[in-house]
């Protein structure tokens, strides 16, 4: 896996449109993402009776609800794109409705007190990657500890503040460090701040192996006037800084590299402290010219 690894979170911003999801999941691949996610929920599942029933707002996000028929067609796309295909299930019969396609779970902060979703998406031996939003540590251990008495072999957690947008001084990065070092597990950060500073910062202080961000095509999506999306056009210079940021490290052995080794003899002889060492002066012995 490349570190980091890229997530584009679609969320609500796809209009249940076909073409729709596949241009996010083009315009992610050109945009450097690893990744493509989608969420699979249906309101009647996700919210209890009584709120429904009082609250016209999230009754109307039943137009939200992704197609199942959309799921094989989008894992497709992101097979052509080079792309990995990702799902968040909202309620338990998604988990085998998504299984067949997906090539990781994803589980939301919100769900993440939620035994029997934690449990299902483990059974299915596929990655599972945790968003912790809200959550304090031992809810995040707890968490932890039942995916893998479920089955789960690899479990990575997103550090995130779950306000929509946040704001990067409530980031609180360190904590990608504290959550590393009580679960032994990967650790990324899912962004809802939309700040290049926070990504590089998150990635090059911290460690962060997964970023999450919320994408949308062209400020019309369900989500984009929260202020937490990222357009195509603005991340896609960030991340290719980030990669090639990354390929700066290098092997980390202190040794002359291949551009340098033709000006070593022109160092400072350690005799008299003159360029080039003496060596290489005898080349220019002899009638006046470039020797070269």
């Amino acid at each position: 896996m490349r570190k980091p690894l890229f997530i584009a979170e679609v969320s609500s911003n796809h209009h249940r449109d076909l073409d729709r999801c596949r241009r996010f999941i083009d315009r992610a691949a050109s945009a450097g993402f690893d990744a493509v996610k989608f969420q699979l929920f249906r309101i009647d599942r996700l919210f209890a009776p009584e709120v429904l029933a009082r609250s016209q707002a999230h009754r109307r996000r039943r137009e939200w609800e992704l197609p199942l028929d959309f799921l094989p067609l989008l894992a497709e796309h992101c097979a052509l794109r080079q792309v990995a295909f990702a799902c968040t299930p909202f309620y338990l019969e998604a988990v085998d409705q998504l299984a067949p396609h997906v090539d990781f779970f994803k589980i939301a902060s919100y769900e993440l007190t939620w035994p029997r979703l934690l449990r299902a998406c483990a059974a299915t031996g596929k990655p599972v990657i945790l968003s912790t939003g809200m959550a304090d540590l031992a809810e995040v251990t707890d968490a932890v500890q039942i995916l893998r008495e479920a089955g789960a072999e690899k479990v990575t957690l997103l550090h995130c503040s779950s306000a929509y947008p946040t704001p990067p001084r409530e980031a609180n990065l360190a904590a990608v460090e504290t959550i590393r070092a009580a679960t032994g597990c990967p650790v990324g950060w899912s962004d809802h701040t939309r700040s290049p500073a926070v990504l590089y910062r998150a990635v090059h202080r911290w460690g962060a192996e997964v970023v999450e961000l919320h994408l949308d095509l062209d400020g019309k999506g369900e989500e984009y006037a929260a202020g937490h999306c990222w357009l195509p056009q603005e991340i896609a210079p960030v991340i290719r800084t980030m990669r090639e940021s990354m390929l700066t490290d290098g092997h980390g052995r202190k040794e002359p590299n291949a551009a340098e080794l033709p000006d070593r003899d022109w160092r400072a002889d350690p005799e008299d402290g003159l360029r080039p060492f003496k060596a290489v002066r005898a080349d220019f012995q002899g009638d006046e010219g470039d020797p070269t």
